[in-house]
């Protein structure tokens, strides 16, 4: 990680990082910095001969973009080539694209995994599995974990499988290690990591192969982890998630929370229970040391099947929605105010209390009765209290209708479309209909992956498949809905933008905008479609800073 704008990485000097570019190809010609450059950032930076696809009204390709004290303050020609205090970066003709934004994911939940975490979504096969597990072993104190947990599925490494005890042994021999598949399971240890759950507090059964089931036995072994954190541990995961974030491009963050689990630790929860009120505090740490490097907006999860909603009415009494900085930020009522997914007595009230408040709410459909039932239901709260300037969305929605998409329309709403069937989706459950949804008309339709559970976090998976339809495995799974790149590049940015209510700000390369920009490693337009997946950000900026270099 890198902060307060130190760009350096290791074995480069900061003098000549932009001068050399040597890992990723982009080469700048510096002036002398100015006397307000912080650690040697300057407060003007050109990026110059590349193929910025700015993701504005026109979608327009410009070839430079200068930003000055962290907002974009010139686009394409007007940009300067040199003078007094400039740093120029030479793209050298690579494609940059705006900073990718991520509008249904659970990014709080990876920044507070336990042990020394590594993300291993991005691994082809076994072997790279290895080759990130003993990476991340170096410095690791003796006897303290290194786990990768969630986000992957074993469809996504050419053996469809994850590394044996033997092979995690070879990996990582002297340390414990623990992978941990979606939320409860099924998980795989190694030796050491063996030796140590069967003899805990509360002993796990762990097969001779590593292997330890899916449910109580999974969430027992994730429980003995989580109870050795202390909040620097939590601290340091923060920082990670940051750094794994800006290294895939995605710059901002709505997170959704995800069953909440208040008080004390349980051998019975979860991957994905943690307390809602206590989860924040790693981040909201880091983010007062001055070391936050991506943004983070906040949804709020409440799962109370009362009709008195104590838990909401006291959330919207005492929080102020869409406060904070443009690092850090409350946001909405998400990823439901009550359970039930459009119907019940409970979920019901959570709408007209949440529309009574006047915040912005989102639910999630995972059926077309639950669609029709989400968007009925907000109509109904909107001839009460008046909902078309509060932004009420749903996510997910596997099932739609043109009728219903043209309803929530004309209530000031829209849809985030799920790419999560990525990993393990078949032509059954294939996610979003993209294409039905772009055609029908209806205004800033996002997409997300709704990682780090069930899916991965990288952006460039669901980019994939939504262009391709294709699955982990390669199986084409949604024929006749694939979006063109631009489509989806645009869902996944200036669309994402205007689901946290941040379009102005973000979400495209515009003069007055806040700098955030990715620079690839190849074209995205023009990669085979296979290559979608491996694309690679060698440079991403968040306000102006470079938060990641490769």
């Amino acid at each position: 990680m890198h902060r307060d704008g130190d760009t350096t990485m290791p074995g480069i000097g900061r003098r000549n990082l932009l001068l050399t570019g040597a890992a990723a190809g982009v080469a700048g010609v510096v002036a002398a910095p100015t006397a307000a450059s912080a650690h040697g950032q300057a407060d003007r930076t050109a990026l110059v001969n590349g193929r910025i696809h700015t993701m504005d009204k026109r979608s327009s390709v410009v070839n430079a973009v200068l930003v000055e004290d962290g907002v974009f303050t010139a686009v394409g020609r007007d940009v300067p080539r040199g003078g007094p205090g400039l740093r120029v970066i030479d793209l050298r003709g690579r494609t940059v694209v705006p900073g990718i934004i991520e509008g249904h994911v659970h990014i709080v939940s990876l920044a507070n995994r336990p042990g020394y975490h590594v993300v291993i979504e991005n691994a082809r096969n076994v072997r790279e599995i290895q080759e990130m597990l003993a990476k991340r072993r170096r410095g690791v104190p003796p006897g303290e974990f290194v786990t990768a947990m969630g986000g992957w599925h074993p469809n996504m490494f050419a053996e469809r499988r994850v590394p044996t005890l033997a092979e995690l042994d070879e990996a990582v021999p002297d340390r414990p290690v623990l992978l941990f598949q979606n939320f409860s399971g099924p998980a795989r240890t190694n030796t050491l990591g063996k030796a140590f759950l069967e003899t805990a507090s509360i002993p796990v059964v762990v097969a001779a192969d590593g292997t330890i089931a899916a449910g109580a036995q999974s969430n027992a072994a994730l429980y003995h982890l989580r109870v050795r954190q202390s909040f620097e541990d939590k601290k340091r995961s923060t920082r990670d998630a940051m750094a794994y974030s800006a290294s895939v491009g995605l710059t901002a963050s709505l997170d959704q929370v995800l069953f909440p689990a208040p008080g004390p630790l349980a051998p019975t929860q979860s991957l994905s229970n943690l307390d809602h009120y206590r989860m924040y505090d790693p981040w909201l740490a880091v983010h007062a040391d001055g070391d936050a490097i991506v943004r983070l907006q906040t949804n709020f999860l409440h799962n109370q099947n009362d009709i008195n909603l104590p838990e909401l009415k006291e959330r919207l009494r005492n929080v102020f929605p869409l406060f904070g900085d443009d690092l850090l930020m409350t946001g909405a009522i998400g990823e439901w105010g009550a359970p039930g997914d459009g119907s019940g007595a409970a979920w019901l009230e959570a709408q007209r209390v949440i529309a009574q408040a006047r915040w912005r709410n989102t639910n999630r459909a995972l059926s077309l009765a639950q669609f029709q039932n989400i968007v009925a239901a907000y109509e109904a709260v909107d001839a009460e209290f008046g909902i078309k300037d509060l932004r009420w969305t749903v996510h997910h929605v596997p099932f739609v209708s043109p009728d219903l998409l043209a309803r929530l329309g004309a209530l000031g709403g829209s849809v985030q479309v799920g790419t999560f069937r990525y990993p393990s989706g078949t032509a059954g459950a294939s996610g979003s209909p993209f294409r039905s949804i772009l055609d029908s008309g209806i205004p800033h339709a996002g997409i997300h992956m709704d990682g780090v559970h069930i899916a991965p976090l990288n952006p460039f998976f669901g980019l994939y498949f939504a262009v391709t339809g294709r699955n982990a495995v390669g199986d084409l799974i949604n024929d006749g809905e694939q979006v063109t790149r631009g489509e989806a590049l645009r869902m996944f940015t200036i669309n994402n933008a205007w689901h946290l209510s941040m379009e102005d700000k973000i979400g495209s390369i515009e003069k007055g905008k806040l700098a955030d920009l990715v620079v690839l490693d190849r074209d995205y337009f023009s990669v085979p479609a296979e290559d979608i997946k491996h694309l690679r950000p060698v440079l991403t900026m968040v306000g102006g800073k470079v938060v990641h270099e490769r």
